[in-house]
Order: C-alpha cells, then sequence, then structure tokens
C-alpha cells in the first residue's frame, strides 16, 4: 500500500493476510446450509432427498424435523444416529434391497404391455408392496411432520413412495411420472412407474389432497 510521506509517497508491504485456522473452517461447514442430494419439498412438512451426510446436518437441523424414514436395508451410521438423537428427531426404517437383479420375463410382460422393445430388458427392483404401506402410514400421520423421506440417491425407493402418495392425493398419472422422472432422470425405470400405477389406495381412508402447514411443536 502506499503511505503519504511530504511529496512522496513510499510503497510499504501490506500486511499477511492471516490464513483460516483448521478450527475456522469446521465453524464455517457446521453455519453452511447445504441441502442434501436430490433435496426438495414434497409437500407441506414433507421433504424428500437422498443420503444426508455430516456437512447437510446444519440445513437438516433448520427444517425442525420431528421424523425421517430412511428406505434402505443397510444400518443407519453411527453419525447419522447421532445427529437424529441430538436433535430428538425419529427414526423409521423400511429396507428396500436396491440391487438390481434381471427378471426377464417380468420385463417381456411389461415390455408387452407398453408395446416396448422386449430386447430392450431392464434392471428390475422389486419394491415391496407392505414395505410402502407402512411407510405411507407413517407419512400420512401430521404428527410426524416434519418428516424427511430418504434413500440412498433419493431417485428411486424415494421416488416409488412419493408416487403412491401422489397417487393418494389424487394427481394424475402423468403428473406423477413427471415428477418420478424429474429426479430419477437417465435412471427412470418403468418398473418402478408401473409399481405406482397399480398400487392399491381403496385400503386407504380419509386422505387428505395436501398437508396443513406444520410446523414442530417443543
Amino acid at each position: 500500500m502506499k503511505i503519504a510521506n511530504g511529496d512522496r509517497e513510499v510503497c510499504v508491504a501490506s500486511p499477511a493476510a492471516k490464513a483460516p485456522s483448521v478450527g475456522d473452517e469446521k465453524e464455517r461447514e457446521a453455519d453452511a446450509f447445504v441441502p442434501p442430494l436430490n433435496f426438495a419439498m414434497v409437500d407441506n412438512g414433507v421433504f424428500r432427498s437422498g443420503f444426508p451426510h455430516s456437512g447437510n446436518f446444519s440445513f437438516l437441523k433448520s427444517l425442525g424435523l420431528r421424523s425421517v424414514i430412511y428406505l434402505c436395508p443397510e444400518p443407519y451410521p453411527e453419525e447419522n444416529k447421532e445427529f437424529l438423537k441430538a436433535n430428538g428427531i425419529r427414526l423409521f426404517q423400511f429396507g428396500m434391497d436396491g440391487s438390481q437383479l434381471m427378471f426377464s420375463l417380468m420385463w417381456l410382460a411389461i415390455a408387452t404391455y407398453l408395446q416396448m422393445d422386449a430386447g430392450r430388458q431392464e434392471h428390475y427392483v422389486k419394491i415391496p408392496e407392505h414395505a410402502i404401506r407402512e411407510a405411507l402410514q407413517v407419512v400420512l400421520d401430521v404428527r410426524n411432520h416434519p418428516l424427511l423421506i430418504h434413500c440412498k440417491r433419493g431417485k428411486h425407493r424415494t421416488g416409488c413412495l412419493v408416487g403412491c402418495l401422489r397417487r393418494l392425493q389424487k394427481w394424475c398419472l402423468t403428473s406423477i411420472f413427471d415428477e418420478y422422472q424429474r429426479f430419477a432422470a437417465a435412471k427412470a425405470r418403468v418398473s418402478d412407474q408401473r409399481f405406482i400405477e397399480l398400487f392399491d389406495i381403496s385400503t386407504f381412508k380419509h386422505l387428505p389432497t395436501s398437508f396443513s402447514c406444520s410446523k414442530r411443536v417443543v
């Protein structure tokens, strides 16, 4: 920088900027609000996402969550369980196997129904209907709101659960599939959409078309 010295200007070296410490970086990370992968609002008090990590905890805390619906069979990480416990968040786990299994005959039936090329076989993942039904009961109970639904990527298992919720909310199939495909993108599965279409909603009674604005009451 320059300092006036009579009629002359003297150049003086500026003091070196203080390098941020490791502690400062951790504090900034804790203060950052970073949503999980594929995060979105489904309805008032209902959210969806991919698997949340420690960098997402501050953001999730800001939602005032009361419940988390976890759709994978693997044990929930200790770090995540500690976060839930510290914030009084209840975990509901409905393990759905996400491994891809080939069912040629089933794909052939689906392809025939949709008049598609049966040679284009799809990796088919069986969605357990009983798990979807149990998870929906949790979603429909507003005492569990605000809640977060998540699997690994927030695409297939989460997409199926949200798609079945949309069926209960009387959405048309075109809108349901548009929403599913928006999150699944190139990984969209015909089998998932077929599951959503055939899901029997007749056993659910007193269904809300939408949820009122839900805030956690401490």
